[in-house]
Parts: structure tokens; C-alpha cells; sequence
């Protein structure tokens, strides 16, 4: 088992994008940050550069037995977590409408971006059950998940972030007892591959919006959606 001291911090999906800033902030910030990947070689490209503990492990959040494997690794080499990032995402359809959407493409959608965060949380979360504080999940969720201003637009990416959303309200129930605090955040439109390059907002200030939930004293908020600190209609 791994140095018990300082606090451990896992990102899904961080081997690009508003993941890889989120990593690299919080690696510089002196957590052990752990880029959870599907591609470990792109994992450490990712890596290259950034300051502090980092690491890269095998992730794929679609794959049960890849969560298993990750879960028993970090038990092994840190034996807790401190920080939950679950960023990892697919498929921003916005080609699709809700009548003619491929389902196929729906529930892979969900398998990844709802029921994925789902299996890290189980996984994982047995690991935060010490009383150090700082203790957080951060959903990286975003607004096309509002039911208040739900279109007809990206039906399967919305219907996975709402879903998302209504994971934060389950695990923020569960684990306020444990002083463990869940939220949603939608960092805006960012540009990134799935964002694309006409998005008016940077990577950075796409995972200021993540870290402002990572960085929320111990009486903070849990079980709400924000972007920029400020809360977002369901």
C-alpha cells in the first residue's frame, strides 16, 4: 500500500480536454492525482508536463471489470480518495431528434456518461469513508441536462446528463452522513473535441467551473448543479 499522506484525487476521462486541466490543477494544488483512462499511452502524453503526483491508470467506466481492476489498484497503491472527478463523456449528438434518435447510440451514450459515473461511485466510493476533510464527488454534468430548458436537441447526450443529475441528488443523500460532498457542474460551452472550436469558452475556464466544486469548504453545498459557483435550474 502506497504513502497515506495528502490527499488523493481521481479524474475520469483525463487524458484530454477540461479532464487533463482539471488533473494538472489539482496535481499542482499537492493532490496525488490519479488520470483515469481508457488509453494509457495517451494517458501519459496527457501526463507530460503537468507538476506533482501524477499517475496514470487504466479506466475504461463502460467496462465493469476495467472499474474493478482500477478500485483494487487504487486500494493497493493509495488505500483512499479524497476527490472524485467524474468526467469522463461521449457522444454530443447533436445530428439526432428524439423521434428518429438511434437507441443503440442512446444506450451507449448512458452506459458512459450516466451508468459510467455510476460504477466509479460504487467502486470508489468505500475509499472515502475516512474523515480526512475535502472530501468530494464532482459530477461534470451540463445544462443540456436541465429538464427547466430541455429541447429537442442532442437527445441522447441529454438524456444521459439529466440522468447524471439525478445521480448527484441519489449520492449526496446517501453520503452526507459520511461528510462527503456530491454535485453536478456544467462548465459551459468549452472548447474542446466535443465542444468544438466556435465554443466561447477555454479549457480553463471550463475547469475553474469543476474546481470551484473540488475546492468548497466542508459546510459547502451538496446535491446541487452549478456552473461559475452559481446555481442551475434542474
Amino acid at each position: 500500500m502506497g504513502d497515506q499522506t495528502g490527499p488523493v484525487a481521481v479524474v475520469t476521462g483525463a487524458n484530454r480536454g477540461i479532464g487533463r486541466e482539471v488533473a494538472a490543477q489539482l496535481a499542482a494544488d499537492g493532490h496525488r492525482t490519479v488520470l483515469g483512462v481508457r488509453d494509457v499511452d495517451k494517458g501519459r502524453a496527457a501526463a507530460r508536463g503537468m507538476t506533482g503526483d501524477v499517475t496514470v491508470a487504466a479506466l475504461d467506466v463502460a467496462d465493469p471489470a476495467s472499474v474493478t481492476r482500477f478500485a483494487g489498484w487504487l486500494r493497493q497503491h493509495h488505500g483512499r480518495l479524497d476527490v472524485l472527478v467524474n468526467n469522463a463523456a461521449v457522444t454530443y449528438d447533436t445530428w439526432q431528434d428524439p423521434l428518429s434518435a438511434d437507441l443503440d447510440l442512446v444506450r451507449d451514450t448512458l452506459d458512459v456518461n450516466a451508468l459510467g459515473a455510476w460504477r466509479v461511485a460504487q467502486a470508489l466510493a468505500p475509499l472515502m469513508r475516512h474523515r480526512s476533510p475535502g472530501r468530494r464527488i464532482v459530477n461534470v454534468s451540463s445544462e443540456s441536462g436541465s429538464l427547466t430548458g430541455m429541447g429537442a436537441a442532442a437527445p441522447a447526450y441529454a438524456m444521459s446528463k439529466a440522468a447524471l443529475n439525478a445521480l448527484t441528488r441519489l449520492l449526496a443523500a446517501q453520503l452526507a452522513g459520511d461528510g462527503v460532498l456530491v454535485n453536478s457542474v456544467c462548465p459551459g460551452w468549452v472548447a474542446t473535441d466535443m465542444g468544438g472550436p466556435a465554443a466561447p469558452r477555454t479549457v480553463a475556464e471550463g475547469a475553474a467551473s469543476v474546481l470551484w466544486a473540488v475546492r468548497i469548504p466542508d459546510d459547502g453545498p451538496t446535491g446541487g448543479f452549478f456552473r461559475d459557483g452559481r446555481p442551475l435550474p434542474w
